[in-house]
């Protein structure tokens, strides 16, 4: 498998594009609790789907296309059933009885992957996988291609546009399970035998590139709740990629892993949550890492392939989940990966996502105490790698060690950023209990602001305005700090997400399309990359009198403490209420 990952945090549209933009070939599995479809790719292009159930069929497609009637479809599936082994894809025996024409069937085909997508998308939890092996042509399945000379490649651009449209539309109006035909409906066909006419859309279908290593029969509906063997699982994946080793060294690894998913991990509901994207091509090292990483209750990812660590990696800031990169030997990457070109690979991904801490798996190290198994900063730390080849007799121990070392790493790992910003939370705080005068408490949230956004503007809240006062990160870079005020105007009189947050005195995060952000905002300070903000309101004796606006520029979003912000600006608040109250005391108590 060369890409994994989690549909919760990554979705289906997504990886559908990567593999498209990327030229992908192979076939993607992607798995929920409702079962299992597959999409096979060539060269980026779509070239069949395997529906999860076999309930979505080829004819009642074409017969709701009136591309044949319910006789012409009755009398193909007969034909075919009374065929026996010389049986012929239902598209195969349409086209050669002249029931159909080859351009009607391919509208078909291309419909019934749309079809197929739709029902993916309605899957908001799951996995998915893709394996770059199971290519192998099978010579059964080229109808369209050695028959018709016509390839079938499908834009999967058009595709997706296209199953977006329909599952927009059924959402809207509330018939998004009427595409599906129900096991009900559809009888014994749902138990596909190759005579009948019930096909999912296999390759067989489509007329070309069907997988001869791929599985001839779909799961039925309920394979998401088959039991599952993780311990079988394992076994099997020690034995493709450690198969030199010993039988009980497998048994030993086995073993180890199972007792460290017994264990009951710690309490992180205090943390960050943790993406952990694997590179790597070592089966094994996937597992393990994937295995451990998960019962501590984070999302993995794997690949072997680096176009695919940005997308990944965007993903895991913008749903506000820490990701750690976790990059192995170079020995394990796949020709092409020096020692150098990991090196420039791992500087590159930290300049563009300063956030982002990298842990890299290094085979030349020889301190397999894992005594000291930080070497350098927690966001550039670098593991001994064990080696099956290298240290053949220590090999399970060496294992044993780093995946000790790694399970402790992860643990101590979560509660760094949540400590530096607790540090810079006490730090504001004290500055705010000594200032004497309302712009400078301003100021002092700008700045807290500005630590977990790149660009920060403080909106003075004036009659039936706004007017951008004081900024960071827009004028000048981050570290020089606040610029002078930048004194445009956002009108209030029409109801907006600015006009909100000051009526409701409620902080607002999240994406934002509001129309007075590009006619006001964003000619002003450029818009951002990512359309996700934050205001922040300030208020006074009960009002808002500030509004402080941020965003990531032309980064990637990253997590933030978006508590600590609410309760600095309550303490702000307090703070300035204090300020006025005193500033009124003092003027009572002057002489007349």
């Amino acid at each position: 498998m060369s890409f994994t990952g989690d549909l919760a945090h990554l979705p289906i549209v997504d990886v559908i594009q990567l593999l498209y933009s990327t030229r992908k070939t192979g076939t993607l599995y992607v798995k929920s609790d409702k079962g299992e479809s597959q999409l096979v790719f060539s060269d980026g292009y779509l070239t069949s789907a395997n529906h999860l159930n076999n309930s979505v069929r080829i004819g009642q497609i074409l017969v709701e296309m009136n591309a044949i009637t319910q006789q012409n479809l009755d009398l193909a599936l007969r034909e075919q059933k009374n065929a026996g082994t010389e049986r012929k894809p239902l598209i195969a025996a349409l086209i050669e009885q002249g029931t159909i024409g080859r351009e009607d069937a391919y509208k078909g085909l291309e419909h019934l992957i749309e079809m197929t997508i739709v029902e993916v998308l309605t899957w908001t939890t799951g996995t998915f996988s893709l394996d770059v092996e199971k290519t192998a042509v099978n010579d059964e399945y080229r109808y369209f291609p050695e028959t018709l000379k016509q390839e079938i490649l499908l834009n999967v651009q058009g595709i997706l546009m296209d199953a977006l449209r329909i599952y927009d539309e059924k959402m809207r109006d509330g018939t998004l399970e009427d595409i599906f035909f129900s096991p009900e409906e559809t009888g014994d066909e749902n138990q596909g035998s190759a005579g009948d006419g019930g096909l999912s859309v296999t390759a067989d279908l489509l007329g070309l590139d069907s997988l001869d290593t791929m599985k001839k029969k779909i799961p039925d509906v309920f394979i998401g709740l088959k039991d599952h063997d993780p311990a079988s699982e394992l076994r099997a994946v020690i034995a493709e990629s450690l198969g030199e080793l010993p039988k009980d060294g497998q048994s030993a690894l086995c073993t180890l892993l199972k007792t460290c998913t017994a264990q009951k991990p710690a309490d992180a509901s205090n943390s960050l949550p943790l993406a952990i994207i694997v590179f790597s091509r070592d089966q094994f090292m996937n597992h393990a890492i994937t295995t451990i990483s998960r019962h501590k209750g984070h999302v993995v990812f794997t690949t072997d392939d680096a176009a695919n660590l940005d997308l990944i990696i965007e993903q895991s800031f913008s749903r506000d989940l820490l990701p750690l990169l976790i990059i192995d030997d170079s020995a394990f990457l796949g020709t092409g990966y020096t020692g150098q070109a990991v090196t420039s690979l791992i500087q590159q991904k930290q300049k563009a996502y300063p956030l982002l801490p990298v842990l890299k798996l290094d085979t030349a190290l020889e301190d397999y105490s894992f005594t000291q198994h930080e070497r350098g900063e927690r966001s550039g730390a670098v593991f001994p790698r064990p080696n099956l080849h290298r240290r053949s007799e220590s090999f399970v121990a060496d294992m044993t060690g780093f995946l000790g070392a790694f399970s402790t790493y992860l643990s101590g790992f979560l509660v760094t950023p949540e400590r530096q910003a607790a540090r810079k939370l006490n730090e504001i705080a004290v500055n705010l209990t000594s200032m004497k005068d309302p712009p400078e408490v301003a100021l002092e949230l700008l700045t807290f602001m500005a630590f977990q956004f790149e660009r920060v503007v403080t909106f003075v809240v004036s009659g039936s305005e706004l007017i951008a006062e004081k900024s960071i990160g827009i004028k000048a870079e981050k570290i020089a700090g606040a610029t002078k005020p930048m004194l445009f105007r956002i009108p209030l009189e029409q109801r907006s997400v600015f006009q909100d947050a000051i009526e409701k005195r409620r902080v607002y995060y999240g994406i934002c399309t509001d129309p007075l952000l590009k006619t006001h905002v964003y000619p002003e300070i450029g818009a951002p990359r990512n359309s996700k903000i934050m205001l922040l309101p300030l208020l006074l004796s009960g009002k808002v009198i500030a509004l402080f606006y941020g965003d990531f520029g032309q980064k990637a979003p990253s997590p933030i403490q978006m508590e600590h912000l609410e309760i600095l600006s309550r303490f702000a608040g307090l703070v300035l209420d204090n300020l006025f109250y005193r500033k009124k005391l003092d003027n009572l108590a002057r002489p007349a």
